[in-house]
């Protein structure tokens, strides 16, 4: 029989501000190995400290290091989906990742061999940015294992220009690349919370053409999330989802630390119950990127990243421990069934 997943930290004798810097202070990976050899770690959370592909702030590559400070309140249940993510499966912190912070093409490729090895044992990432440039090496992994992917995109830009100052590797590129190198799911891709002045309307042209669909981010107030849901959940399907979410989706008096903040940005609870409604579906990979610890103040930015990740983690429970539907306050609210 498997041993008990390691959990967090004991919170009744050690004090939170003081535990260890890990994702909601759980385990690191070599403490995991150490006590449960040979039995499988089902997510692994690594940091990815870079941010030479931004075109505005610099900054993201304190971001996983902040996401991890803030993710120091985070507990073992979810009361929204009734789902215990720290304990349904063995969650392990794997550190930071170094890569070359000069040479982007390098930093790319030590992402994608990391994201292989790492993924060997059948886990999962769930990667702290650092910029959005850390999609395409993502997904370059996920593709070798699960064929073409759909992108769950949530983010106040479209990300899937073609150059900066000639430049074809930024974090304004990455889904431009994959869709061009036939990493992507053109059927079942989709942008949520875009907004914002764009370059001309030939952005939107061609962003469908390579295999996207939008829900704007003033589509939660004309509509509903239990819409957005319905409509994400009809979109992907199936498919093998890889979800990439940009802070600065969130509206800056959310999410103020981010490097290209955008007005009119949707809500920290719209974003969670977004996510919140994606369980049962097969989401294979995830990544929060562009927090930008300079421009935040009181962990506002931190924080709704830290729950981002904890919803995450609370997908990939909930489906190891054979749920298949919403659940919970969240999942009913919702009203969604496959």
């Amino acid at each position: 029989m498997p041993s008990q997943p390691l959990g967090p930290a004991d919170y009744s004798k050690t004090p939170r501000y003081a535990g260890p810097p890990t994702f909601g202070l759980l385990p690191r990976i070599d403490e995991v190995e150490a006590q449960r050899p040979g039995e499988k770690i089902d997510v692994k959370v690594i940091g990815i400290p870079f941010d030479a592909g931004v075109s505005y702030r610099p900054g993201a590559r304190f971001g996983p290091a902040h996401i991890r400070q803030s993710s120091k309140l985070l507990r073992p249940y979810n009361q929204a989906t009734n789902v215990h993510p720290f304990t349904w499966q063995q969650v392990a912190d794997c550190g930071d990742l170094g890569v070359n912070p000069f040479d982007i093409e390098e930093a790319i490729a030590t992402v994608e061999a990391n994201a292989d090895e790492m993924r060997a044992d059948g886990a999962r990432l769930l990667t702290l940015g650092g910029d959005h440039t850390l999609a395409l090496p993502n997904l370059r992994s996920l593709h070798k294992t699960h064929g073409k992917i759909a992108v769950l995109h949530f983010d106040a830009h479209l990300d899937t220009w073609d150059t900066y100052f000639g430049a074809p590797y930024t974090h304004g590129t990455p889904f431009r690349r994959a869709s061009e190198e036939g990493l992507l799911d053109l059927e079942s891709c989709m942008h949520i919370g875009i907004r914002g002045p764009l370059y001309g309307k030939k952005d939107l042209e061609d962003d469908s053409v390579l295999g996207f669909q939008i829900i704007r981010s003033d589509e939660y107030q004309f509509s509903s999330v239990e819409d957005v849901v319905a409509r994400m959940r009809s979109r992907l399907g199936d498919a093998p989802v890889y979800l990439s979410v940009d802070i600065d989706v969130l509206d800056p008096a959310a999410a103020p630390g981010t490097g290209t903040p955008e007005a009119g940005g949707m809500t920290s609870r719209e974003l969670l119950n977004s996510i919140r409604g994606l369980q049962g579906l097969n989401v294979v990979g995830a990544e929060i990127v562009e927090v930008a610890p300079a421009y935040d103040h009181a962990e506002i930015t931190g924080l709704a990243a830290a729950h981002v990740g904890y919803e995450v983690l609370s997908l990939w429970a909930a489906e190891n421990n054979g749920v298949t539907e919403p659940t919970g306050p969240s999942g009913e609210a919702l009203g969604v069934r496959r």
